[in-house]
Protein backbone atom coordinates (compact mmCIF):
# COMPACT_ATOMS: atom_id res chain seq x y z
CA UNK A 1 0.00 0.00 0.00
CA UNK A 2 1.02 3.55 -0.11
CA UNK A 3 2.01 4.87 2.41
CA UNK A 4 2.04 9.17 3.43
CA UNK A 5 4.23 10.89 5.55
CA UNK A 6 3.51 14.21 6.65
CA UNK A 7 5.62 16.94 8.41
CA UNK A 8 5.94 21.19 8.67
CA UNK A 9 2.97 21.06 11.32
CA UNK A 10 3.36 23.58 15.01
CA UNK A 11 2.74 26.56 16.57
CA UNK A 12 2.65 30.40 14.82
CA UNK A 13 0.79 33.54 15.86
CA UNK A 14 -2.14 34.58 13.63
CA UNK A 15 -0.56 36.24 10.36
CA UNK A 16 2.45 33.58 10.22
CA UNK A 17 2.88 31.61 7.64
CA UNK A 18 3.82 27.01 7.98
CA UNK A 19 4.34 24.88 5.07
CA UNK A 20 3.37 21.28 5.36
CA UNK A 21 4.79 18.54 3.39
CA UNK A 22 3.56 14.92 2.79
CA UNK A 23 5.69 12.10 0.83
CA UNK A 24 4.43 8.84 -0.97
CA UNK A 25 6.13 5.65 -0.77
CA UNK A 26 5.06 5.33 -4.34
CA UNK A 27 3.13 6.80 -7.13
CA UNK A 28 0.30 4.90 -8.12
CA UNK A 29 -2.14 7.34 -7.30
CA UNK A 30 -3.77 10.28 -9.64
CA UNK A 31 -4.56 13.01 -7.30
CA UNK A 32 -3.37 14.10 -3.55
CA UNK A 33 -5.46 15.88 -1.29
CA UNK A 34 -5.50 17.83 2.25
CA UNK A 35 -7.95 17.63 4.81
CA UNK A 36 -8.31 19.27 8.42
CA UNK A 37 -10.29 18.45 11.64
CA UNK A 38 -10.68 21.18 14.18
CA UNK A 39 -11.30 20.83 18.06
CA UNK A 40 -15.00 19.57 17.92
CA UNK A 41 -15.79 19.54 14.29
CA UNK A 42 -16.25 16.99 11.14
CA UNK A 43 -12.75 16.72 8.96
CA UNK A 44 -13.46 19.08 5.87
CA UNK A 45 -11.51 19.34 2.65
CA UNK A 46 -9.14 21.96 2.06
CA UNK A 47 -7.27 21.83 -0.99
CA UNK A 48 -6.79 18.79 -3.98
CA UNK A 49 -4.24 18.78 -7.26
CA UNK A 50 -4.18 16.14 -9.85
CA UNK A 51 -0.86 14.60 -10.18
CA UNK A 52 -0.58 16.40 -13.63
CA UNK A 53 -0.95 19.89 -11.48
CA UNK A 54 -4.49 20.76 -14.42
CA UNK A 55 -6.26 20.66 -11.81
CA UNK A 56 -6.57 22.57 -8.64
CA UNK A 57 -9.04 23.06 -6.20
CA UNK A 58 -9.51 25.07 -3.10
CA UNK A 59 -11.93 25.57 -0.19
CA UNK A 60 -13.55 28.89 0.09
CA UNK A 61 -12.13 30.02 3.58
CA UNK A 62 -8.88 29.27 2.19
CA UNK A 63 -8.71 31.13 -1.06
CA UNK A 64 -6.12 33.42 -1.74
CA UNK A 65 -3.83 32.16 1.85
CA UNK A 66 -2.55 28.47 1.08
CA UNK A 67 -1.05 27.26 -2.33
CA UNK A 68 -0.98 23.44 -2.93
CA UNK A 69 1.70 22.17 -5.24
CA UNK A 70 3.55 19.05 -5.93
CA UNK A 71 7.02 17.36 -6.64
CA UNK A 72 6.36 14.55 -8.61
CA UNK A 73 10.09 13.84 -8.83
CA UNK A 74 9.79 12.95 -5.10
CA UNK A 75 6.17 12.05 -4.58
CA UNK A 76 5.72 14.63 -2.30
CA UNK A 77 2.67 17.69 -2.17
CA UNK A 78 2.86 20.56 -0.42
CA UNK A 79 0.89 23.41 1.32
CA UNK A 80 2.43 26.20 1.98
CA UNK A 81 -0.34 28.17 4.14
CA UNK A 82 -0.12 32.03 4.62
CA UNK A 83 -1.86 34.89 6.25
CA UNK A 84 -2.84 31.99 9.30
CA UNK A 85 -5.85 32.95 11.25
CA UNK A 86 -6.92 31.03 14.68
CA UNK A 87 -9.77 29.57 12.56
CA UNK A 88 -6.89 27.63 10.36
CA UNK A 89 -6.33 25.82 13.99
CA UNK A 90 -6.49 22.08 13.32
CA UNK A 91 -5.26 18.80 12.62
CA UNK A 92 -3.70 18.45 8.94
CA UNK A 93 -3.95 15.09 6.58
CA UNK A 94 -2.70 14.51 3.35
CA UNK A 95 -4.15 11.78 1.27
CA UNK A 96 -3.91 10.54 -2.29
CA UNK A 97 -6.36 9.12 -4.88
CA UNK A 98 -7.26 7.09 -8.35
CA UNK A 99 -9.59 9.80 -9.30
CA UNK A 100 -8.99 13.36 -10.32
CA UNK A 101 -8.83 15.94 -8.05
CA UNK A 102 -11.82 16.32 -5.52
CA UNK A 103 -13.31 17.77 -2.44
CA UNK A 104 -14.98 13.69 -1.41
CA UNK A 105 -13.19 12.96 1.13
CA UNK A 106 -14.67 9.15 0.04
CA UNK A 107 -12.50 8.99 -3.09
CA UNK A 108 -9.20 8.92 -1.11
CA UNK A 109 -7.35 5.55 -0.50
CA UNK A 110 -4.33 6.58 1.71
CA UNK A 111 -3.83 8.90 4.32
CA UNK A 112 -1.18 10.40 6.31
CA UNK A 113 -0.34 10.16 9.92
CA UNK A 114 -1.99 13.50 10.54
CA UNK A 115 -0.08 16.62 11.65
CA UNK A 116 -0.99 19.59 14.58
CA UNK A 117 -1.50 23.33 12.87
CA UNK A 118 -1.85 25.55 15.81
CA UNK A 119 -3.02 29.26 15.13
CA UNK A 120 -3.11 31.41 18.31
CA UNK A 121 -4.23 35.04 18.52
Amino acid sequence: QVQLVESGGGLVQAGGSLRLSCTASQRTFSSYGWFRRAPGKDREFVAAISWSGRNIYYVDSVKGRFTISTDNAKNTVYLQMNSLKPEDTAVYYCATSLFAATSDQNRFDYWGQGTQVTVSS
